[in-house]
Order: structure tokens, then C-alpha cells, then sequence
């Protein structure tokens, strides 16, 4: 309940903001100049229909770290996606896509964990920038394969094909261009950017409403007050499943499972320095703030540049928190029957966790 009075307020800023655009035109205009390539992920979407703007806004404020922003616009899309559901009990094939995209945590600058390493004391506390950075790139594109292969979409055409090679040309100079600055400028850079396309986006849609005539202010309370619903009506859902995840720490199965894992990979002789990071790796998948309280305890017992102590951020930024997001997204529109949306996400979670284990030893043994 404490977890869902924190989110009123943000849910009604940012559902007022969008609303704003939505009336305004914005919105729109943005799905049509999408609709090419998102039309090609989300084949049941039409052409054009506003959902596609919030989706994208949605997967632009994740991809910046910008987790209060992206939440709201994700439940706003899932709103919109809801309209379009044949089946209001039974989730859609293109809300699974839409919902393992954001559980498998594209994100491009992970402001939080280097911000959690520079207050552990961390001598570089954004070594762990490019590490993320790649892990959750494998994350995201093995999740969106598996969703394709299930939904039977083929993703060798033209737009997507494009799509890639901008987003690795993309990630290519992005590498490289923090590959040539000092540490500190990294993070600086990091927050910096962030902050100012935040606060963009805002004055962007406040800017098109006023050009476009609008009642600006009236816009932004209708929005608002869809905001304050939504949070009281995922209330349920989190107090189900918050109460599974603390049955799963405290009745020490976490611990189990970490030890067993521990001791069948030592069977064969394979390095198991990893396994301090397991318990974060794991409660990921369920809780953020749970996984970001294990990184802490983490870094605190080995040292934030230990190897364990860097290859916790790194898996910790992998990929999202699975469960978490499946059980707001789904239960603010009342979804029962998710499909296979679970599993395509573990399976993206699963590959977000092996690739951030390979690339830490790759980096930082």
C-alpha cells in the first residue's frame, strides 16, 4: 500500500503530461512517424494508433533510467493496448511484446547503480557502465526473438533490419565515446543528459498543447485523475505479490537454491566466484528495490570494486524486475490469463543473467 501512495504522485504528473500530448496531437504524430518499424514488433497494433506513441515513450524513458517516468506511460499504454484486447481477461500478443521488452530493462544509462556505487565508495563507480550496457542489450534482443518466434513474427525485413543497425551503430559510438573520457565525466554525462531530455519532454508536450490551443491546464488534471485510479487499483495486486517474495527470502529457499546452484556448477570444475551475485540475479526477477538492497549488502561485505561487488551491478542492471512489472501492467487492466508472457520473459531475464556472469569475468577477471 506504502509502495502504491509513493507512486500516486508520479502516476498523476506523468499521466497529465501525456494526456496533454495525447490532446494536443503529439502523440499521434509521433506514433505515424514510428509506425513502420513498431508495426513490424506489434502486427495486431494498427497502423498509426496512438498506443504506439506511448510505447515509445515508454521504452525511451527506460532505456534513460528514467524508471518514475517510464512506469506511468507504460501503464498508460497497457491502457490503450487494453482497448484494442478482443479478449479483456486474456492478455494480447502485442501486450506480451510490449511487456517483455520493458521486463527484459533496455537501458542505456544505469544513473541509479552508479550512483549506488559512488556512495558505497566505489574508486570508478561507473566501471560497470559498458558491462550493463551490453548485458541488457543481449536481454532485450533474446526476449524479443522469443516473442517473435511464439507470435510467429518474422523479423528479417527492411525496418528492423535498419533498426539494428542504427541501435548497434548507435551503441558502437556511445562505447566509444565513454571509453574516452575520464570517470567522473561519465557520470556527470550520464545525469546530465538524462535530466535535460526529462525535462524536454515535458516542456515539448506543455509548448505543443499551447501551440495547438488547448486547455493545457484542464488536459493535465484529466490525465491526473486517471493516475490516482490507477494506483489504488494495483494495490491488490502488489500487496499478492509482495507477500511471495517475502515468503521466499525470509523462508531461507533463496539461500537454498544459491548453495545448490553453487555446488552443481563446482561439480565440474567451473570457477563459482559468481555465485556471491546469484542472490542478486535472483531477486531481480522479483523485487528492484529487494535486488538493489542485496547489491548494497554486497558491495558493503566484499567491497564495491571486488569482483562479486561489480558483477552484482552488472547482472542487477541486466534486466528488470520480471514479476513486478507483470503484476502492475497486467493487474491495472485486469489481465488473468497471461499467456506466455512469463516465460518469454524469464527467458530474457535468464540470458540477461548469463550474459552479465560472461561479460563481468570478461571485464573485471
Amino acid at each position: 500500500f506504502e509502495i502504491s501512495l509513493g507512486l500516486t504522485g508520479v502516476l498523476a504528473l506523468w499521466l497529465g503530461i501525456m494526456k496533454i500530448g495525447e490532446n494536443s496531437g503529439l502523440i499521434t504524430s509521433l506514433a505515424r512517424f514510428l509506425s513502420p518499424v513498431l508495426c513490424r514488433l506489434f502486427p495486431d497494433i494498427p497502423k498509426g494508433h496512438p498506443v504506439l506513441g506511448s510505447i515509445f515513450m515508454n521504452m525511451s524513458a527506460n532505456m534513460l533510467g528514467l524508471d518514475n517516468a517510464a512506469t506511468p506511460m507504460g501503464l498508460k499504454a497497457m491502457k490503450e493496448l487494453q482497448e484494442l484486447n478482443p479478449k479483456k481477461d486474456t492478455a494480447s500478443n502485442p501486450m506480451i511484446m510490449f511487456l517483455v521488452i520493458n521486463t527484459s530493462g533496455l537501458i542505456i544509462i544505469p544513473i541509479s547503480i552508479m550512483v549506488y556505487r559512488a556512495q558505497m565508495g566505489a574508486a570508478q563507480p561507473t566501471d560497470v557502465f559498458i558491462p550493463i550496457l551490453l548485458s541488457t542489450f543481449i536481454s532485450t534482443l533474446v526476449g524479443v526473438i522469443a516473442v517473435s518466434i511464439t507470435q510467429k513474427i518474422n523479423l528479417i525485413n527492411k525496418p528492423i533490419l535498419i533498426l539494428m543497425g542504427i541501435v548497434c551503430l548507435f551503441f558502437s559510438c556511445l562505447i566509444f565515446l565513454f571509453l574516452n573520457i575520464s570517470r567522473e565525466e561519465m557520470g556527470t554525462y550520464s545525469t546530465l543528459i538524462a535530466n535535460i531530455i526529462l525535462f524536454g519532454v515535458i516542456i515539448l508536450f506543455i509548448l505543443t498543447g499551447v501551440r495547438k490551443k488547448i486547455n493545457v491546464y484542464d488536459s493535465f488534471v484529466e490525465g491526473a485523475k486517471e493516475g490516482f485510479t490507477t494506483a489504488v487499483r494495483i494495490i491488490p495486486y502488489l500487496v499478492a505479490f509482495l507477500v511471495g517474495i517475502a515468503v521466499f527470502r525470509t523462508s531461507g529457499a533463496m539461500d537454498y537454491l544459491v548453495g545448490a546452484i553453487g555446488s552443481f556448477v563446482g561439480l565440474f570444475g567451473i570457477d563459482t566466484s559468481f555465485v556471491g551475485a546469484l542472490p542478486t540475479a535472483l531477486m531481480k526477477s522479483l523485487s528492484g528495490s529487494g535486488a538493489n538492497g542485496l547489491m548494497i549488502d554486497t558491495m558493503k561485505e566484499l567491497g564495491p570494486d571486488s569482483f562479486v561487488g561489480r558483477m552484482s551491478c552488472v547482472v542487477r542492471g541486466a534486466s528488470d524486475t520480471t514479476f513486478y512489472i507483470l503484476a502492475v501492467y497486467f493487474g491495472s487492466v485486469g489481465i488473468t490469463k497471461t499467456r506466455n508472457a512469463v516465460t518469454c520473459g524469464l527467458i530474457a531475464d535468464f540470458s540477461g543473467i548469463i550474459a552479465a556472469i560472461l561479460i563481468s569475468y570478461l571485464f573485471f577477471l
